[in-house]
């Protein structure tokens, strides 16, 4: 049994794997371009100047270098007032950029990763992930530094790289079913979960040499190293899906940054879908709690003072929606009374194949729903399809919204010149760097065109954030932020600062319920909020 500062050690640990999953393309790609080598010349550079030096696309140059401040690796000043973002190295920069070149062999693994199975273990890039893990295991020929502020870079690039080795594979693992109990709880061969023989027994002997098993003979047991990461195997999934924007960033930064978009009729291929849901769903069951103790209040209310149903806006395979209405039948009120006050439900989605699915899931547990098509930027539509055609008032339900926000198609903003945003965030839009200002006013553009119909019953949102890189390179090892920070801003997503969006959901008039409201973590370093937001 771990104990608690044991488990503290391997959540850091799990952290710092995301943080080099998330940004050693990115730093090796700066690396190679001469960026870095600029920085530490010239001592300090404006973001614009650095994009015009080497003809890269100035917003994800920015999300790029954002990513080693919150490594501690660089200092970032955001100047909102004048648009500037300015760049300067500190006394480690000299140290940790010189030990970049260490991800050249990950960064290729990745990339070569690309033209197998997404879902295989295949013979080649195990070949060439066991060159890399013979060199990690030595320290790539490092002799650790006795100048403690040395060795934290030393070894927080080699966890980085162990996080590049062992991410993929842990989430490949989790989802083929190798952490289910009946390897979990035994001993086991290799051969009784994958028939691949001497690559897949090759992947064990990493893990092993990880302390993750113990191997007894030809048979492997989890430790309880091992036993804390198999449980939390999906934590890896929501960073390993957007590997094939990772394999894209020195293309991103340094060439097309259309290189990702397809059509709205063509599968995105910038992040592997399947795999982000599989993550995804791991990592919010506390997040889904608090919501499911907020929606047992609101329908515990005397039935005036009830909406009349739910619409879940990004309702995806419909999974959420049904969760809703079985809290909402078995735990409340209204639950009782729901032929009497019958539950209108209503699930929303951009994607057609979404609401197939959903639509399907909701017969198949015998919900009755309506189902249909929902752009999150045109409520409007939205509003005026459900009342002509289904008698169904938007504003007499509660809306409600999981990690959907941030990723609203980006559209013109109408300037305001008295706005000064305090965010730190690092945003683009087709690898166009945004104005901080514009992201805040597009914002609260957005909300606005939501309070028509979210005011009575509110808008129930889970929303993602970002954070100061100041704070987050003051707490490595505590937070995801520098993996979230890298993903969303690579695939032109806009998370702000948990106080930023509240300050421009107040603009428009949507305020928070002192009582109906969570952070995680709760501190300064929160990532994601739970909020009912309305009006007063």
């Amino acid at each position: 049994m771990l104990s608690k500062a044991e488990q503290s050690i391997l959540r850091a640990d799990l952290f710092r794997h995301l943080d080099g999953i998330a940004i050693a393309a990115g730093a090796y790609a700066l690396h190679e371009k001469g960026v870095l080598k600029y920085l530490l010349d010239a001592g300090s550079s404006e973001i614009s100047e650095l994009a015009e030096q080497f003809e890269a696309n100035e917003g994800y140059l920015n999300v790029a270098l954002r990513g080693l401040c919150s490594q501690g690796w660089l200092r970032q000043e955001v100047d909102n007032a004048q648009n500037k973002v300015y760049f300067y190295t500190i006394p480690i920069s000299f140290y940790a950029f010189s030990l970049i070149p260490l991800y050249k062999d990950v960064v290729e693994l990745m990339k070569l990763s690309g033209q197998f199975h997404r879902r295989k273990f295949e013979v080649v890039p195990f070949k060439k992930m066991k060159l890399i893990f013979d060199r990690f295991c030595s320290d790539y020929g490092m002799e650790l530094s006795s100048d403690p502020d040395k060795r934290k870079v030393q070894e927080q690039i080699l966890k980085h790289i162990e996080g590049h080795l062992i991410g993929p594979s842990v989430v490949l693992l989790g989802m083929n079913g190798m952490f289910h109990k009946y390897f979990m709880d035994a001993s086991f061969r290799a051969d009784e979960f994958h028939q691949q023989g001497e690559s897949f027994e090759a992947l064990l002997d990493v893990f092993l040499y990880l302390g993750w098993f113990a191997k007894k003979n030809k048979t492997f047991q989890f430790t309880d190293k091992g036993l804390f990461y198999a449980r939390r195997a999906s934590a890896y999934g929501v960073t390993v899906s957007y590997i094939p924007t990772f394999r894209m960033v020195d293309e991103l930064i340094f060439g097309d940054p259309d290189v990702l978009r397809v059509s709205d009729s063509e599968p995105e291929i910038h992040v592997d879908r399947e795999m982000n849901v599989w993550g995804s769903g791991g990592a919010h069951a506390a997040y889904f709690k608090k919501v499911d103790d907020i929606i047992i209040e609101l329908f515990n209310r005397p039935i005036e003072e009830q909406p009349k149903g739910v619409l879940d806006m990004g309702c995806g395979n419909g999974a959420f929606l049904i969760h809703i209405f079985e809290v909402i039948e078995q735990r409340t009120l209204r639950g009782r009374h729901l032929e009497e006050f019958p539950l209108l439900l209503v699930g929303a989605d951009f994607n057609e194949a979404a609401l197939k699915v959903t639509r399907a899931n909701l017969i198949k547990a015998d919900i009755w729903a309506k189902v249909v098509w929902g752009d999150i930027g045109r409520p409007d539509v939205l509003a005026s399809q459900l009342s002509d055609e289904y008698g169904i008032e938007l504003g007499q339900l509660l809306n409600v919204r999981t990690f959907l926000d941030h990723n609203r198609i980006w559209s013109e903003t109408a300037a305001n010149k008295n706005r000064v945003s305090t965010s730190t965030g690092a945003f683009a839009s087709r690898g166009v760097r945004l104005n901080n200002n514009e992201v805040e006013e597009n914002l609260l553009q957005h909300f606005n065109k939501w309070v028509p119909y979210i005011s009575s019953f509110g808008l129930l949102i889970i929303e993602l954030h970002t954070v100061n890189p100041v704070l987050v390179a003051a707490n490595l090892g505590k937070t995801a932020a520098t993996a979230y920070d890298a993903t969303h801003g690579f695939s032109d997503q806009y998370i702000v600062e948990p106080g930023v969006f509240l300050k421009i959901a107040e603009e428009a008039g949507l305020y928070q319920d002192e009582n109906l409201h969570a952070r995680f973590p709760d501190s300064d370093l929160a990532t994601v909020t739970v909020n009912l937001l309305k009006g007063k």
